[in-house]
């Protein structure tokens, strides 16, 4: 049994958590169309029966704005340490740009890095090969992998080459491991879900998720989970007419934690604005966005 750990890094909105979803057949990672969604280093492990592969997701890397950012960029960097293998995905459907070329260079020191071509499924067979031959110049890559995460293209072909690169003997993790995300984080990461899929551009960027209060028997989770945004009119936006759209957020995100646990789940949403959150060291200490860096 060989084994070994993998980190996918990339620019925000590259789908890094979709294919992580897709390789685990089950939903770890929240997923949406928005810059800045994955803000943990999520830990996700596929097993068959010749290997284990665990794979880390990991928060985009870009050109901080904010403190957040700075927290966010050096998680993703920490998470390429000790690591066996680079996934470094690009949405080849925009082509290779700046912020592509931005992660390429903090990352290029380490000696295995496989660049994975992602929505693949958006271009033309002869727009590839050409979009192909152009990336190959930019870096002499372990390996170059078009998939498309969404649809599944080439997904069993990714894991297949990832064997070769395995260089450890015996396993990590139980079988029955999955994830190492708590429950905790589970519930916040999915409301904070909904709110990125039912609210406007503005809002991803400056929204998270706490858990107040959570109670648990063979049967029911009961949880309190504060919207933290940095404005008012945020905070409007989300509370929606005759609090309808909280509502619909709470229902969602509801359903799918019930499906996820596998148990009826009881959710109180509250939305609160602390104004410049995103720039503020305590708190971003107290969401838990610092705590990887701080061990």
């Amino acid at each position: 049994m060989k084994s070994g750990m993998i980190s996918i890094v990339g620019r925000p909105n590259v789908g890094k958590s979709t294919l992580l979803n897709k390789i685990l057949n089950k939903k770890i990672a929240i997923t949406s169309n928005k810059a800045g969604t994955t803000r943990n280093i999520i830990l996700g492990v596929y097993n068959d029966s010749e290997a284990q592969i665990v794979f880390v997701d990991t928060p985009g890397i870009h050109k901080p704005n904010h403190k957040l950012d700075k927290v966010l960029n050096d998680k993703s960097y920490l998470m390429t340490n000790d690591i066996d293998v680079i996934l470094f995905m690009v949405d080849i459907s925009t082509g290779f740009g700046k912020g592509d070329r931005f992660v390429l260079d903090r990352i290029k020191d380490h000696d295995k890095i496989i660049l994975l071509l992602n929505k693949v499924d958006k271009l033309k067979k002869e727009d590839l090969i050409q979009k192909i031959d152009e990336i190959s110049k930019e870096y002499n890559f372990t390996e170059i992998i078009p998939v498309s995460a969404m649809k599944s293209i080439n997904i069993k072909d990714l894991i297949h080459t990832l064997k070769k690169y395995l260089p450890h003997e015996g396993k990590y993790y139980d079988d029955n491991f999955v994830t190492n995300q708590p429950k905790s984080l589970i519930i916040t990461e999915r409301v904070r879900e909904k709110v990125l899929h039912l609210t406007d551009e503005e809002i991803p960027h400056t929204v998270t998720c706490v858990l107040d209060t959570l109670e648990e028997d063979d049967e029911l989770i009961k949880a309190g989970v504060t919207i933290v945004v940095d404005r008012e009119n945020l905070k409007k936006i989300i509370i929606g007419k005759q609090g309808n759209m909280l509502k619909e957020i709470g229902t969602r995100a509801r359903i799918d934690l019930e499906d996820y646990f596998q148990k009826k789940v009881y959710l109180s949403l509250y939305v609160k604005a602390i104004k410049n959150w995103r720039d503020r060291d305590n708190l971003i200490h107290e969401l838990g966005l610092k705590e990887d860096l701080d061990e």
